[in-house]
């Protein structure tokens, strides 16, 4: 037996719902004799008759009625099903994966995920504490949808766009006496805390005391920069962190936060696959993120 045809179907609701074939005919565009012929085909499939015909209305037979309920669950899903792949290419609808450093989540994606929301409330952007190696390994195979991470050397299959240039400071306990500007000699001389040395941040930190023939002595390497925090005000050391956003929203009580020489800054790119591969909704998120790009 052939499978079901949904027009077939809805015009058989239609005509359970209005009583008449001309009126079904009317409701759903068609030619009466179209109509007419969705029910004799649907008839000769199922091998039943499907409505009594000859009185003012039109009713279902006992097996027509059955098939009516049948349909109306099937049309529905079948609506359903349409209403969401167009919400997914249009991006409407959708789940992206999202991977990125604390530092960004705790300053820049809190407003991203909020405008996100306003604007794609349909959109569901998981996000994923990741480092900038993970984050590459992640969209290469198919397990992120967008990474922020520091710019990589990234295979040639992947997009990689600039996003921002966030400086990095000295940030140290408040009772230290530090110079206006701090230098790679003088820092030297200080308790460090740095970055997990397989991050990008700890390589690019390693690099800045490179230019001046020093190599520093670190006293802890953590993962995370809001702990690094803790144990600067603690007066466990200093630590050379990007500022994302406004220097007092970084600033708890016990730190200070003294500008680099030479200056130093930390690069966000945004990576995803080409634009072919992606979805609506994580153009909608690329979208969004536009919005704060550095100028």
């Amino acid at each position: 037996m052939r499978e079901l045809n949904l027009d077939q179907l809805r015009t058989l609701v239609a005509i359970a719902d209005l009583g008449t074939f001309s009126a079904a005919a009317q409701a759903l565009n068609l030619a009466q004799p179209t109509v007419s012929l969705h029910v004799s085909e649907l008839e000769s499939r199922l091998s039943a008759q499907l409505v009594l015909r000859g009185g003012r209305r039109v009713v279902p037979t006992p097996a027509g009625a059955v098939l009516v309920e049948r349909a109306r669950r099937l049309l529905r899903e079948a609506d359903d099903a349409v209403d969401t792949v167009r919400g997914i290419v249009a991006g409407r609808t959708g789940r992206v994966r999202l991977g990125t450093s604390t530092g960004i989540l705790v300053y820049l994606l809190p407003q991203m995920l909020q405008a996100m929301a306003k604007s794609h409330p349909g959109v569901d952007v998981d996000v994923q504490i990741i480092g900038t190696y993970d984050g590459l390994a992640g969209i290469a195979a198919g397990t992120l949808d967008v990474a922020l991470v520091a710019p990589p050397e990234a295979p040639g299959d992947l997009v990689v766009s600039r996003w921002r240039r966030d400086p990095m400071m000295a940030l140290m306990p408040a009772d230290w006496e530090a110079p206006q500007r701090v230098s790679p000699q003088w820092l030297a001389g200080k308790p460090l805390i740095f970055n997990d040395s397989t991050t990008r941040l700890y390589k690019q930190t390693m690099e800045w005391f490179g230019t001046a023939g020093i190599v520093p002595r670190v006293r802890i390497e953590l993962n995370y920069n809001e702990a690094m925090k803790s144990l600067v005000a603690a007066g466990y050391g200093a630590a050379i962190l990007p500022l994302e956003g406004p220097v007092a929203e970084h600033l708890v009580r016990g730190i200070q936060a003294v500008p680099l020489k030479p200056a130093l800054a930390r690069e966000t790119v945004v990576v995803h696959r080409a634009l072919p591969l992606l979805d609506g909704a994580t153009r909608s998120v690329l979208e969004v993120l536009k919005r704060f790009k550095e100028r």
